[in-house]
């Protein structure tokens, strides 16, 4: 085994591992604080979802890059080829969507608070599951397709036409077909993304304006603490501004390797690894900015049960 395989497989290891992790402490925290009857955001369920989606990517992801790396291309035969890129797409699909859902519930949540703006708020609360659903259901449909022309390297099937993606292939057919679906899947990403910048410039923007708001009242005595919206739109800023960076190095990356039939093996690995990074972080901005609500929720529910033991003992 090779030096440089072996380390992109400890590296995508360790972001499997450790986002995995993070994923499922997030979901485990939201639905900690769902069935102990503590305060709930209407974003929860977004960010529930989206720790859900995360966690397939790095499953579909991590583990056969992992053991590709480790030199197990035997493994994978045409059901392989084709089960952990579909999950993967449909993942990554829907990771992006409520990355983008959040941020523009958000905004609507942080506007200002008059008669249309809670009309609007009505109704984007009540448009959130539809819309995890039809995002679900989106993405299923749409990387049927390319799963379909996937097939394994170690495949007895006779293919003149063929692009290399390390342990598996795609069978290359219609050029004209095959840049149509490139583009409805750029499409819907660059949707997103300009999507999740605006919403991030408005949200900057209302942020400014009720600081300023807060400091021409209370010139003497600024709140020492931010609000919970705030700090809820602060995160989620954060979140954004990662997805974008992240997202930005995954588009650059997959140009080169539509550039190549056979991509290097380290552009191989680098797609790999960055693919993985925005599931495996953000879970931990989640938890890092919302770990004050986690002690005043155990702190609720020790008062609570502290008069039953006092009478049981």
């Amino acid at each position: 085994m090779a030096t440089r395989d072996l380390a992109a497989g400890m590296i995508i290891l360790l972001q499997t591992i450790f986002g995995i992790l993070g994923n499922f402490s997030l979901l485990y925290h939201y639905l900690f604080l769902y069935f102990t009857g503590c305060r709930t955001r209407s974003t929860d369920l977004i960010i529930k979802n989206l720790s859900v989606a995360n966690s397939l990517v790095l499953f579909s992801s991590g583990f056969p890059d992992m053991v590709s790396c480790f030199g197990g291309y035997q493994v994978f035969n045409d059901f392989g080829c084709r089960f952990f890129p579909y999950v993967h797409g449909v993942g990554r699909g829907v990771s992006i969507g409520t990355t983008c859902l959040l941020s523009v519930v958000q905004a609507i949540m942080i506007s200002p608070r008059n008669y249309r703006w809670a009309e609007l708020k009505v109704k984007a609360l009540k448009c959130i599951v539809p819309s995890i659903f039809l995002c679900w259901i989106l993405h299923m449909l749409i990387n049927v397709m390319y799963s379909m022309f996937l097939t394994s390297n170690w495949s007895n099937k006779n293919i003149t036409s063929r692009k290399c993606f390390g342990y598996c292939s795609a069978v290359q057919h219609d050029k004209t077909r095959d840049s149509l679906y490139a583009a409805l899947l750029s499409f819907l990403d660059v949707f997103c993304l300009v999507l999740m910048i605006w919403t991030s410039v408005s949200m900057v923007f209302m942020l400014y304006q009720h600081k300023q708001k807060v400091q021409h009242i209370h010139r003497t005595n600024i709140y020492p603490r931010s609000s919970l919206e705030s700090r809820a739109t602060k995160t989620i800023l954060l979140l954004v501004s990662t997805f974008v960076c992240f997202s930005s190095l995954s588009s650059i990356v997959h140009v080169c390797m539509a550039l190549f039939n056979n991509p290097h093996w380290f552009l191989l690995n680098t797609t790999a690894i960055i693919n993985m990074c925005f599931p495996t972080v953000s879970p931990f901005l989640f938890m890092s900015r919302d770990s004050s609500l986690s002690r005043l929720c155990f702190v609720f529910i020790r008062k609570e049960k502290s008069p039953n033991l006092v009478r049981n003992m």
